[in-house]
């Protein structure tokens, strides 16, 4: 079951704003997600319809739509600002 990766605007220039060294890591493990939308170690925020994944100090906040079969990346951040 393959899902479609979609980014938020705010979210590819947050993305552009990172080293090579940590985007090559982060755009790997977004990339996985279209396979996988909730790998092992993914969590579901609470009190919202999100997700995050952990890479490194890095996290990726993304919304899974099942019924459309989308991924999409909300934010890209330092875990200490990421979830403002």
């Amino acid at each position: 079951m393959t899902y479609q990766l979609l980014i938020k605007p705010s979210a590819r220039k947050e993305l552009e704003q990172l080293n090579d060294s940590i985007l090559r890591r982060i755009d790997e493990a977004i990339g996985k997600l279209s396979n996988h939308p909730r790998p092992v170690g993914s969590k579901k925020l609470v009190g919202a319809p999100l997700y995050r994944i952990r890479i490194g100090i890095y996290r990726v906040v993304y919304e899974i739509d099942d019924n459309r079969k989308t991924v999409t990346i909300v934010t890209v951040g330092h875990r200490g600002n990421v979830y403002r």
